[in-house]
């Protein structure tokens, strides 16, 4: 992951990110347990949904600017792996994936550069929207594999304190 200090460096690394995720995610629709089959299928409808609406922004914004492309995966080939190990390998990289665009889009609307105001609502919705999967994805964690380890990340400024953050590391509702 790159520092994101513009739009553009935002969209372009996220949509290879999302994809990385997508692939991963499909991965579950072998799992055992139905909460992670839901789980799977939401992450793709979801970020499916999210990749084309960047790549459409990339497309009328940056025309001119170099394609996304990835520059390596953060998830590990699941296809070989079944049952509990599917599951809590999926579960153990997909937080620290999600923990990565969290921090990707903390950074586009703290420290970068937001042209567009549907860009600065799309980051705060990725941002949301996963810290709430990272809750759950713990929940699975601890509940079926008896992981209490908790992704830490530090106090990131701009991140207001509220019901969306509750449970995060190093930060307190109020």
């Amino acid at each position: 992951m790159h520092p994101v200090t513009n739009e553009y460096d935002y969209l372009s690394q996220m949509v290879p990110h999302h994809e990385d995720a997508i692939i991963a995610a499909r991965q579950l629709q072998r799992s055992n347990r139905p909460e992670m089959r839901q789980l799977g299928q939401s992450i793709v409808t979801t970020q499916t949904t999210e990749v084309a609406r960047m790549k459409g922004w990339l497309e009328r914004w940056y025309r001119q600017s170099p394609a996304p492309s990835p520059s390596g995966t953060t998830m590990p080939d699941l296809s070989g792996l079944s049952g509990d190990q599917l599951d809590r390998t999926f579960l153990q990289y997909m937080i620290r994936h999600h923990m990565m665009a969290i921090m990707m889009s903390q950074q586009l609307l703290i420290h970068g550069e937001v042209r567009h105001a549907e860009v600065a609502a799309f980051a705060r919705e990725v941002r949301d929207d996963q810290w709430a999967e990272v809750r759950t994805m713990r929940q699975y964690l601890a509940r079926w594999f008896g992981e209490q380890n908790r992704p830490c990340i530090p106090h990131m400024p701009g991140m207001t304190p509220g019901p969306h953050m509750s449970g995060m590391p190093g930060m307190t509702p109020g």
